[in-house]
Parts: C-alpha cells; sequence; structure tokens
C-alpha cells in the first residue's frame, strides 16, 4: 500500500500459497535487511561537509614553521627581478620564457584594446563574446601553427578540459602519460570516455596497452609536449608512429613548447618536423605569450566541432580584449625576433651543464624547466627558505605533486636573465647544495 510504514505485523510468518509452511523470497530479504541493522543506525547521522576542512591542518603547521611557499604576494610587473614584501627576488620561477610580459608592444597593445573595446566582453564566445580581436588571433594562430583552422579559450585549463570531454565519448578510449599535467587529467575525467594510462615517456607501455585495449569506438593519445616538472619532451616521433598503426589521433599539449620549441617556435611537432602528422596541438597564452588563455589547433572540421559542443567554451565569458592584444603583439615578436628563442636555449644548455657539473640531480630534463631534486618535503621547504633569503624566488614542489620522497626546487628560466644573474643562481645553489647535503 502507497505510504505504508514498515512494522514488527509486517515480519509475522505470513504464507506464500504456492509454498505452504515456508516465509516467502521478499519478506525473509526484508526481515533479514532489518535485522542486520544495529537500532542505533537505522537512522543516518548526518556529516557536516566542511569537517575535512577544520582537520586539514598541515598548511598551518607549515606556516607556523615559517617555511610556507605558497600564494606568496608580488608587488612588482613579472620579469627577471620581483619584489616580495619589499625584498627584491631574482625570479627564476615563472615560465615566462621569452621575457614578454613587459615588452612595450605588448604592454602598449593591451592598453590601447582596453581604451578601444572596454575591459571585458561581458559574455561567451558563443553569443555576444566575439571581438575581431578574437577572429584575428585565430587566424594569426592557424597560420603560425601551420594548421587549417584554431580556436582560442579563456584558459589553458579550460582549453583541455573542452576539448578532450566534447570529442571523446562513451565508446572512445584515451591514452595518457602518467606525467600529463592536471588539466589533461581533469580533461580525461570529464569526458565519458575510459582512460589507459602508460608509464611516463614509456613508448612499450604505450604499445602494449594498444594492442591490448579492445578496439570499440576512437582512440586519442594525449601527452604534454614538455612536461611541465620533469622538462623532458615527450617521444612524439614514436607515438605519432604507434598512432598511425593502431588507428588513434594524437593529442599534445604545448603549453611550455609554444614559442620555445622548434625552428620558428611552433612547439614539440615542428621540433620533431611532425606537424602533418600531429592531429590537436594545445597551447596556452600564459607562458610564451605573456598574456591569458588557450588555443587548440588541428583540422578544420574538428574545430568546428569543438567549438558547438564544447561547454568550456560556450558556457565561459570569452579571452578579454586586452589579454587577446596581448597574444597578437607577443606571436609578433615571436615571428620577427628567434634571437629570443636563441638566447633562451643558450641559458638552457648552460644551466643543465652547470647544474649537473656541481652534481645535483636535474632528472631527465632537456628544456629551460630544470628540476634540483631536494627529497623530503621539509627538507625542500627549508631549501626554498634559504634560498628566498639569500634572494631567489623559485618553486617548491613536494608530495602529491611528486612521488613522497621525491620533492625538488623548480626552477625556469627566461630569455632575458642575464650572464650576472645567472652566475648568483649558480653560487648560491653551490652553497645551499653542500649546507643541505644535497651535493659534497
Amino acid at each position: 500500500m502507497h505510504g505504508h510504514v514498515t512494522g514488527p505485523a509486517d515480519f509475522r510468518e505470513s504464507r506464500n500459497p504456492r509454498q505452504p509452511n515456508k516465509l516467502d523470497a521478499r519478506t525473509i530479504k526484508r526481515r533479514n535487511a532489518l535485522l542486520a541493522i544495529p537500532k542505533a543506525d537505522t537512522q543516518s547521522v548526518a556529516t557536516d561537509l566542511f569537517e575535512k576542512c577544520r582537520e586539514f591542518q598541515t598548511a598551518r603547521e607549515v606556516m607556523a614553521m615559517g617555511i610556507y611557499p605558497y600564494f606568496r604576494v608580488i608587488q612588482s610587473a613579472p620579469g627577471t627581478v620581483v619584489t616580495v614584501d619589499g625584498q627584491e627576488l631574482l625570479m627564476i620561477g615563472s615560465n615566462n620564457y621569452l621575457g614578454l610580459t613587459n615588452h612595450p608592444k605588448v604592454v602598449e597593445a593591451a592598453a590601447d584594446a582596453a581604451r578601444k573595446f572596454g575591459s571585458g566582453c561581458t559574455g561567451s564566445r558563443f553569443l555576444n563574446g566575439t571581438l575581431e580581436l578574437h577572429v584575428q588571433l585565430e587566424e594569426r594562430l592557424a597560420q603560425f601553427m601551420k594548421r587549417p583552422a584554431a580556436l582560442v579559450f579563456s584558459t589553458g585549463f579550460q582549453t583541455n578540459l573542452g576539448t578532450i570531454s566534447c570529442l571523446v565519448g562513451r565508446t572512445d578510449t584515451i591514452f595518457a602519460d602518467r606525467a600529463n599535467h592536471a588539466s589533461l587529467v581533469d580533461g580525461c575525467r570529464l569526458s565519458f570516455g575510459k582512460t589507459v594510462k602508460f608509464a611516463h615517456n614509456d613508448m612499450a607501455d604505450l604499445g602494449r596497452l594498444l594492442q591490448s585495449t579492445p578496439n570499440g569506438g576512437g582512440r586519442l593519445i594525449v601527452v604534454d609536449g614538455v612536461f611541465s616538472m620533469e622538462g623532458d619532451i615527450t617521444d612524439l616521433p614514436s607515438i605519432v608512429r604507434l598512432a598511425r598503426q593502431h588507428g588513434a589521433r594524437v593529442m599534445v599539449d604545448d603549453a611550455h613548447a609554444v614559442g620555445v620549441l622548434g625552428s620558428g617556435g611552433r612547439g614539440t611537432a615542428e621540433h620533431f618536423n611532425l606537424i602533418d602528422q600531429t592531429d590537436l596541438v594545445m597551447g596556452t597564452f600564459s607562458k610564451s605569450f605573456a598574456s591569458l588563455g588557450g588555443f587548440i589547433a588541428g583540422d578544420e572540421d574538428v574545430i568546428h566541432f569543438i567549438k558547438h559542443f564544447s561547454r568550456e567554451l560556450i558556457f565561459s565569458a570569452s579571452m578579454p580584449p586586452a589579454s587577446v592584444a596581448a597574444c597578437l603583439a607577443a606571436l609578433d615578436i615571436i615571428e620577427s625576433e628567434p634571437e629570443r628563442r636563441q638566447r633562451l636555449w643558450e641559458i638552457t644548455r648552460r644551466m643543465h651543464r652547470e647544474f649537473r657539473g656541481l652534481g645535483f640531480n636535474i632528472g631527465p630534463t632537456q628544456t629551460p624547466i630544470i628540476p634540483v631534486m631536494i627529497g623530503e618535503d621539509l627538507q625542500t621547504f627549508r631549501f626554498w627558505r634559504a634560498l628566498t633569503e639569500r634572494g631567489i624566488f623559485a618553486n617548491p614542489i613536494v608530495s602529491p605533486a611528486v612521488p613522497k620522497g621525491s620533492s625538488l626546487i623548480r626552477t625556469s628560466y627566461t630569455a632575458t636573465h642575464t650572464d650576472e644573474q645567472l652566475d648568483f643562481v649558480i653560487a648560491t645553489f653551490a652553497e645551499l647544495g653542500k649546507q643541505f647535503g644535497v651535493i659534497s
């Protein structure tokens, strides 16, 4: 009966007319289920959603020790030297690879766009948020990347979420490097497809998984071009070869590669001469482009599809005019001043040589991202604090961002660093490395 409340009388020996002398199965199931629950638990106990927030004390403990390294307030424009709490620090912790954040042409372009178009677009690209600047940037990016089409998003994170989640359906499979950036990880989670992870840059493992995974739908191999913590470059030639063998498409996140890798700064595909064989390339504007946002480049019909199905594009406000104009100006400089990229690689080769010569473990890095391995979390925080006291801004990376016991200081370099600044970095690391027992 609708609305009936179960009571003890419901569990008297009601008979099944087809099986006299036996309780019917439904009655037995209901009785056993009720009897199995202790009386005190028959009513659910509410849990405060915020309880975990009150229990989280790790950051406060590190703050109390004076070695909390996050959310530092910078009181100056980004550059090779920044001001934090009134102290000037040599910056080796940003992704300003080409040093364009303070370039007069970039700053002027952003200011001019704000004066002409205002401070924001007040809507999404899908409706009222597409300016002529957005279209111009997409056309320029497609031309620069040597791809038929490009589409810009408000952030790089959204670019990965919006691309992967709208392309990969329930019957599709993603093959993802275990060291992929969080935005790729979340893009895979947000899709309805299955995600299979392969060991970092391990092409034998990728080949095995491609071979053994049932092929019931589309396949997408997703990797970083340059891995943001390790600084190494993905083995794109092997990935492309395996993709063709097993009917997969390839998407490369080139956030740390566009502007840096390749003869023209077009990223990992150009670095390996594989532009025509890489299906999708993602880039971000918060690094070499000295702005904010992201883009995806590929075949026109694929970009057209993403444009009409990506929730992250359709339901987010579009890039502000100043950010778009800054990207356009930065792209002009990337194309017209290759000497910046050449200088960046001179610095990169020198710092690889210097750190390794001192005995530091910097892993397999091949790029301006140079991780200096320290070890335990607290030791890494203390090393970071000592760097700060000596006038260097760098980033400590601890578990769970890296495996426990593998914490590091992430350093990264800019084309505008001077030789004198690099001398200071090396001398300081040499001193502290010996002091903390990281090198002998």
